[in-house]
């Protein structure tokens, strides 16, 4: 069996992945700052999903607005779009797949922002190192800048904890923390989302940290003798695959306990 080869595709500004007989829908969005181009940011996480015959369609976005609710609609409407052009031209057969979202840091909060202010119809939520801060700890540099003190994101974080709360409508949710990650802040949105849909919710805690997502195979050549920086380059390699292939992994046992792994 030949390796599997990722054919990333442009569709309508979104970073596509086609699998041949998908059994699903990914919609991906990042985290700030390293959302603009998700297909190079989270390949590894993204590719691992294609090769287990998920349709990955990743938005790119600039966090650079302080209304999350407006960039919310726009990735609703951007996914909406690109899967439109997908049916219609033909690349995408099959028009009743299941539809996950799937969201890091702030990545999580669009897609619960869009499950509770949109009708939309998700077989479930993955949000891996939910964040929620206020703008001030949020945007570096802000707390520096006194008359810009009171600038704040649309909702509010203490807006958005209300909303998802009464509208939020994504039933099935997986919740994903790291053991290192000190602004990470899921365990809130748990409270939140366990009083909503009780039995639904799943949360899990993973080695790693909160830029795990983000983690990809470092290319470390040895050299001629291996040295002492050979060994801290294989160890750090080692570790950053160990604690993202412990996402994939669980992200997978939770979209289908039944699955195996396909590494091709």
């Amino acid at each position: 069996m030949t390796n599997w080869v990722a054919d990333w595709q442009d569709v309508t500004g979104n970073a596509v992945l086609l699998p041949a007989n998908p059994r699903g829908i990914v919609h991906f969005l990042g985290g700030a700052f390293v959302a603009a181009a998700p297909q190079i940011t989270y390949r590894f996480l993204l590719e691992f999903l294609a090769r287990q015959r998920y349709v990955v369609v990743a938005t790119p976005f600039v966090s650079s607005s302080l209304d999350h609710a407006a960039l919310a609609q726009s990735a609703l409407h951007s996914f909406e779009t690109t899967l439109d052009r997908l049916l219609v031209t033909g690349r995408l057969r099959k028009r009743y797949l299941p539809v996950y979202s799937v969201g890091h840091s702030l990545g999580c909060k669009l897609h619960l922002l869009i499950g509770s202010l949109f009708s939309v119809e998700r077989a479930g939520n993955i949000s891996i190192a939910y964040n929620n801060y206020p703008a001030r700890r949020s945007i570096p540099f802000l707390e520096q800048l006194s008359n810009l003190t009171e600038l704040e994101f649309t909702p509010t974080p203490d807006q958005t904890h209300d909303l998802i709360a009464r509208e939020y409508q994504v039933r099935r949710n997986l919740l994903v923390q790291f053991k290192n990650d000190d602004i990470d802040q899921t365990s809130v949105l748990h409270e939140i989302l366990q009083k909503r849909f009780s039995s639904m919710v799943t949360l899990q805690t993973l080695n790693g940290t909160h830029t795990t997502p983000i983690a990809q195979d470092v290319n470390w050549q040895v050299g001629e003798a291996f040295s002492p920086l050979d060994a801290v380059g294989q160890w750090v390699k080692q570790s950053l695959y160990r604690d993202l292939n412990g996402l994939m992994l669980e992200i997978l046992r939770w979209l289908d306990p039944t699955a195996k792994v396909r590494s091709t």
